[in-house]
């Protein structure tokens, strides 16, 4: 049964919104609620934790890499560790898949739901007040309800999400999520610590006047991509590239836009994660009308082989996607 779109008003809180959407499945046991209720209780931590920067000794690397290679932040560990414990307090996860942790993490073998996050999006920018990001995708576990989770309930393809989010840090913090349905937005208010329904019924605009790209990485493009960012600049588009995926995107959501990660001759499979970084922000962009792909296919029909397996990605307005196809289905270095 599809779920009622009822409009609710701005202003609504996140928990009364949760709970007005949970009514329209009469069946529904409050499972997947409480999991978006954990999930947004640990995001108010970080918001916390990212608003000491500076003033506490938490910005900055610890010295060690995560499974991808790269230096960890202070702030990706502390990250990592507020939604570890809000999702096993919670009791409906029964394992995370991080990016920061080379394996799946089984923390309630019984329970029904896997989640797919990378806690702390672009956490170097913190040394320099960027705006930052959380990332999230939550599927139903396909292995039986016993204490063997499998690392196939986490290897399953962006189609399979039965919710997607993300949390914005920025000038003011921002959740995003959808479970399949239309897409929302709740600002943070930390005087009264919730956060308020203030973006509903997220739609992205047809087409857009945005590109974002790291255009530093220009020499290692290949033809096609060169090519369309020749007609983006004929054509008088901005460029706007924050370096932050979520902030990126979020941008492009509401203005409209594109952003581009494509395959280089250093990275040919992609630098960005799938399960973690693509699969979320393509449910959502869908579900605001737009599209993300790889180049080849849509995001949400890619099924992982690998925990951590990264892939070119193009998301945005349908308009602007489509036209980049033209220049990169017969793509070449």
């Amino acid at each position: 049964m599809e779920q009622s779109r009822i409009a609710l008003p701005i202003g609504t809180t996140l928990d009364r919104f949760i709970k007005k959407k949970q009514e329209d499945f009469p069946f529904a046991t409050g499972e997947l609620s409480q999991l978006l209720r954990d999930l947004a209780l640990a995001g108010k931590v970080v918001n916390r934790e990212i608003n000491k920067a500076g003033l506490v000794d938490i910005i900055g690397t610890v010295g060690t890499q995560n499974i991808q290679g790269e230096d960890q932040q202070k702030l990706d560990i502390l990250a990592d560790i507020r939604f570890s414990r809000a999702l096993q307090k919670g009791g409906e996860v029964c394992a995370i898949a991080s990016e920061e942790n080379e394996n799946i993490n089984i923390i309630n073998p019984q329970a029904k739901y896997i989640v797919c996050i990378d806690p702390l999006d672009g956490s170097s920018n913190i040394n320099v007040n960027v705006s930052v990001g959380t990332l999230f995708s939550i599927y139903r576990r396909k292995s039986e309800l016993t204490d063997q989770v499998s690392i196939q309930d986490a290897l399953q393809p962006g189609q399979n999400q039965v919710a997607g989010g993300y949390i914005l840090y920025g000038s003011s913090t921002i959740l995003v999520y959808t479970t399949g349905n239309g897409v929302n937005g709740f600002t943070y208010e930390p005087s009264l610590g919730e956060y308020f329904l203030s973006h509903p019924d997220m739609i992205i605009p047809e087409n857009g006047s945005i590109y974002s790209i790291n255009e530093g990485a220009s020499p290692h493009f290949s033809d096609g991509i060169l090519d369309y960012l020749s007609l983006c600049k004929k054509r008088g588009l901005s460029s706007r590239y924050i370096g932050s995926l979520v902030a990126d995107f979020h941008r492009n959501l509401l203005k409209g836009g594109i952003f581009l990660y494509p395959a280089t001759k250093f990275y040919p499979e992609g630098k960005l994660r799938l399960l973690y970084e693509c699969n979320p922000l393509a449910f959502i962009v869908e579900q605001a009308g737009g599209k993300a792909t790889n180049g080849e296919k849509c995001i949400l029909d890619i099924l992982p082989d690998t925990l951590h397996q990264r892939s070119p990605f193009f998301i945005g307005s349908p308009k602007m996607v489509d036209e980049l196809h033209n220049f990169i289905k017969h793509d070449r270095f």
